[in-house]
């Protein structure tokens, strides 16, 4: 049995499109606390307020303010260097943009994604 004072872990969830936030949402929130933001200037602007999440899981691209414009200012900052992120896509290309990228991911999953296997990859990056 889980102790009530057990911290639930905390995700950031970065993604314009409302059925990719809705599924999260679903297969996620039993388990983990979410912070749901639409863009990447959302994303910021809350952490920027202080919060800290155990992960960030964001769309490469968005509006604007892509994932990957995202990652690349939170691993510069300094601050959240080693919160792990998965990135997510629809992109055919994603490995290939992936390893082009000047800063680490912790993994990426091509849209539509299995959810079990995103739920194994959070387990391992924060659990």
């Amino acid at each position: 049995m889980e102790n009530s004072t057990t911290v639930r872990k905390q995700i950031l969830v970065v993604d314009d499109e409302l059925s990719i936030l809705r599924l999260l949402t679903f297969i996620l929130s039993a388990d983990y606390d979410l912070v749901i933001k639409k863009s990447g200037i959302e994303a910021i602007s809350w952490l920027e307020e202080g919060n800290d999440p155990n992960l960030i899981i964001s769309d490469l691209m968005m509006p604007y303010f892509d994932g990957g414009t995202l990652i690349r200012n939170l691993k510069i900052s300094g601050l959240y260097r080693e919160t792990p992120v998965i990135l997510l896509s629809g992109a055919e290309d994603l490995e290939d943009k992936v390893r082009n990228m000047p800063f680490k991911i912790d993994s990426y999953l091509e849209k539509p994604f299995n959810p079990a296997v995103l739920k194994s990859k959070i387990a391992q990056l924060i659990n």
